[in-house]
């Protein structure tokens, strides 16, 4: 036997091996629609009786494997179903040949056969067939399902009839021996009288009969001829069939203490009466005695019908079957016979892997790695590529079933590796790059970025890095350039810690080859039948340390608007402690910027920049993400050195709409992979705050004057006005007339203006108003449209009194007089406080409250 059957669990030998296979041309899909039909027929209960029978079904079976049917009753094929399609009836007698053709490839063990043809119509299905059913086609078969349950108790009757058969004594014949392949050529010429052979018949047939009664569901009976053959094929040493003996015993075992079976299947099979008392919940009691029988006992408590019903309950009660623990034991030691024989190992594998699945439910990892261990290193003969593919595939879900993740992912990266094996004229890249998915979760590995900027590293980085790379190298034998982008920017944004110098520049050196061909995208790839692949943001070209919302230029800035002529009137709240308060008010700040962006103004965000490649980082189209309002992202490029400390970048755009506005994070464009990196995916970002208001467009004032600039300031500007300084020299007395010129410099009406007057503190007394103007004529022109000028004229009239003053000279200059604490000097020095080029804080946009409006 070559070919081993991977899926095989202990509770495989208590069912009847049924093949269904194809009989001429069938379609694929019409073959595999009635197969899932028959094989939901996999139990049924015998008519009359407690016992249940079990079906496996399989649409493949190599014939040399039906040769080892003695050895064990569960490899042998006894059922045979046919599918066909016939569609005239002159092809018929040529399809029924094909049938018994068919028929005779497992002739030697078939119980019964039958053949289901579709698409044929007429007298010749009207003829009554016991191993013949007829279908018009593959819709119209309602009755497969009873066919099929007739065709299991056919099965039965022929099953039972042999059980009956081998288990009765009869005295005066001589038992066959019964043998295996490879053994046939061994015992030519043996002397068949001798005590020694006697026992190795007798041995071997009792596992056979206990074979047969554990199929027939008599799990009892089974078990008490399992008993009887380990003893006689013990004293004979006859290894080969007391390791079949000892794991027919465990699989009796397994099938009582573990009644939901072990591979994994869904639905749990039931016990019925047949089997053995249901005494589950008791089962596994601690200080239960497992007892073995005599032979002489076994002889009073058998009969040709099985076992004696006063004698059962004896049975249940006295536990002849192995513990969990002795379970294990006895297959270690089948499988030290198996050992022995180089052409048993198959059989051998086959017992690893259900002792595996055993201890996996008695969650003893430990124990089942010694078994898979063993199972690595069973040599077979030599296996194909497709077998060997198949091989480590189950060997990674074993690994996998007790918990060895990273050793399941081994193998399944060595079933990949095969799967493109250079002795292979079409590699399967696809099936390489499937099962490498598979084995990420085994070494640590997602890929989505966000699992990588959660704490600390997890996993061989090593390891990970490989088996990216052979995840882009298959994506691009696949012909995918866009998974090898999206593989190959994951590895460089999640591995960039653990890259050399070199493996940098080699990476993105790969990466760029790469783009050119595929620009990589923010889009998530989704795989055929797989995973969905999400974007990899380059939040690590550059890296970001700071986000600052900056505010406008002191010309911009909007100014809260508030009557010059009126008195000011305190709007301050009275302090209330409050630790709730404060907290939520401290997580307001943190969002919530205090200045405000104004409609159609540039506005700038700060991000203090890092570049952690050993060479220089060029990064292209980099711009804001906002959310709130409409907002014209203005892209820039910058280039940042080698392994430079915190550099400055600004990053500008302009409001369409007002609103508040977010600033979530930034889009950029390196190595020809566009990111969108968001603020909240950012770790250790220090910011400020990431939301600002942004109030409507104001108009924009520009002033001038008819005077000259003064080089000197009077007094120091406060940070919300903006000034200019003017002078003239005027005598005491002295008129002279300044003319002051308004113009619209933007996109909004002026529609206020307010003018007032203020002087500093002096010690003269001042005749009269200095400064007097009129302001009719200059309202007249208001609205002030964009682009248009308004003028008004401010008259200044000196009149001092020197009289009785002592020490009022003070400074005697080049350039006149300057008297002491009086604002008005020669030269003359007056404070003019426009909004140049800028939207004034003067002007207000259709006069709305809370506007500014003035200008001083």
């Amino acid at each position: 036997m070559s070919v081993p059957d991977y899926m095989q669990c202990a509770e495989d030998h208590q069912s009847l091996l049924v093949a269904v296979q194809p009989v001429g041309v069938v379609s694929e899909e019409n073959f595999f629609r009635i197969y899932k039909r028959i094989s939901s027929v996999s139990q049924i209960s015998v008519r009359d009786s407690q016992r249940v029978l079990y079906i496996r079904y399989r649409h493949h079976y190599p014939p040399e494997n039906n040769e080892w049917g003695d050895f064990q009753t569960h490899r042998k094929v006894v059922g045979l179903i046919t599918i066909t399609d016939c569609f005239s009836a002159k092809d018929w007698p040529q399809t029924f040949e094909k049938f018994h053709v068919q028929k005779e490839i497992y002739g030697s063990t078939l119980y019964d056969s039958r053949l289901f043809v579709f698409g044929l119509q007429g007298e010749i299905t009207e003829q009554p067939r016991t191993d013949v059913a007829f279908y018009p086609n593959y819709e119209d078969c309602e009755a497969v399902e009873k066919r099929i349950e007739d065709f299991i108790e056919s099965l039965f009757i022929v099953l039972e009839s042999k059980r009956l058969d081998r288990a009765t004594d009869k005295s005066g014949d001589k038992i066959p021996l019964l043998c295996v392949p490879f053994e046939k050529k061994d015992f030519v010429g043996l002397d068949t009288d001798s005590r020694h052979y006697k026992k190795r018949c007798q041995g071997r047939m009792r596992k056979h009969v206990g074979d047969l009664c554990l199929q027939a569901g008599m799990l009892q009976d089974a078990l008490v001829h399992y008993h009887m053959s380990v003893e006689l094929l013990r004293s004979v040493n006859d290894f080969l069939w007391l390791g079949a003996a000892l794991e027919g015993l465990c699989s009796a075992s397994v099938i009582y203490h573990y009644p939901g079976g072990t591979g994994g299947k869904t639905g749990a099979r039931k016990l019925h009466g047949g089997s053995l008392p249901a005494e589950a919940a008791n089962r596994h009691r601690p200080g239960e005695l497992y007892y073995f029988f005599s032979s002489s006992w076994f002889a009073g408590a058998l009969t040709t019908n099985g076992i004696n019903p006063d004698t059962s309950a004896e049975i249940g009660r006295a536990k002849n079957c192995l513990s969990p623990e002795d379970i294990i034991d006895k297959y270690k030691e089948a499988i030290s016979y198996y050992s022995k024989y180089k052409n048993a190992g198959v059989i051998e594998l086959e017992a690893c892997v259900k002792a595996v699945r055993v201890l996996a439910i008695q969650k003893r990892s430990m124990e089942a790695s010694e078994f898979l261990q063993n199972a690595v290193y069973i040599n077979l003969r030599q296996l194909s590529e497709e077998e060997k593919i198949q091989r480590y595939s189950i060997l990674s879900e074993l690994y996998e079933l007790i918990g060895f993740h990273r050793k399941s992912a081994f193998f399944k990266r060595v079933a990949a590796m095969q799967c493109v094996a250079p002795s292979i004229s079409e590699p399967g890249w696809r099936a390489c790059y499937k099962l490498l998915l598979e084995t990420l979760p085994g070494y640590s590995l997602s890929l989505d970025p966000k699992d990588f900027s959660k704490g600390t590293h997890r996993g061989w980085a090593a390891v990970q890095m490989r088996l990216l790379h052979e995840l882009v190298y298959a994506s691009r034998r696949m012909g995918n350039p866009a998974l090898s982008v999206r593989h190959l920017s994951f590895l460089l944004q999640t591995m960039l810690d653990f890259l050399s110098d070199q493996e940098k520049k080699d990476v993105t050196q790969s990466l760029e080859n790469y783009t050119c061909k595929c620009p990589g995208t923010m889009e998530i790839l989704t795989l055929p039948g797989g995973p969905s692949l999400p974007p990899v943001p380059f939040t690590k070209l550059p890296i970001v340390r700071r986000v600052k919302l900056l505010n406008l230029p002191a010309s911009l800035r909007p100014q809260k608007m508030k009557s010059l002529l009126g008195q000011n009137v305190s709007t301050k709240s009275p302090f209330i402690y409050s630790p709730i308060i404060a907290h939520n008010r401290g997580e307001e700040r943190n969002k919530k910027i205090d200045f405000q962006w104004v409609q159609g103004d540039v506005c700038e965000v700060q991000l203090m920049v890092y570049n952690p490649m050993p060479f220089e980082l060029r990064v292209e189209n980099m711009g804001l993400l906002t959310s709130g309002v409409d907002f014209e992202s203005l892209p820039a490029a910058l280039s940042l050195p080698a392994e430079s400390g915190l550099y400055p970048v600004t990053l500008v755009g302009v409001p369409q709409t007002t609103g508040m506005i977010t600033v979530n994070g930034y889009h950029t464009a390196v190595f020809g992979v566009f990111s969108d990196c968001l603020l909240d995916n950012l770790p250790g970002v220090k910011t400020s705050g990431s939301t600002v208001e942004v109030i409507p467009a104001l108009p924009r004032l520009q002033i001038s004057t008819s005077l000259p600039r003064s080089a000197h300031s009077l007094q120091p500007s406060s940070g919300d006005e903006i000034s200019t300084n003017v002078s003239v020299q005027l005598y005491n007395g002295e008129t002279q007339q300044l003319v002051i010129k308004l113009e619209n410099i933007g996109m909004e009406p002026l529609e206020k203006l307010e003018v007032t007057s203020k002087l500093l503190t002096t010690k003269e007394k001042l005749y009269g108003d200095l400064l007097s103007w009129n302001l009719e004529e200059t309202l007249a022109q208001f609205p002030l449209q964009p682009g248009k000028v308004a003028t008004f004229v401010l008259n200044i009239k000196v009149k001092l009194d020197f009289s009785c003053q002592e020490n009022l000279l003070q400074d005697v200059s080049d350039d006149g007089i300057s008297v002491s604490g009086f604002p008005l000097c020669s030269p003359f020095r007056q404070v003019v406080r426009p909004r140049v080029e800028s939207k004034p804080a003067n002007a207000p946009e259709g006069g709305k409250p809370g506007d500014p409006s003035h200008v001083k």
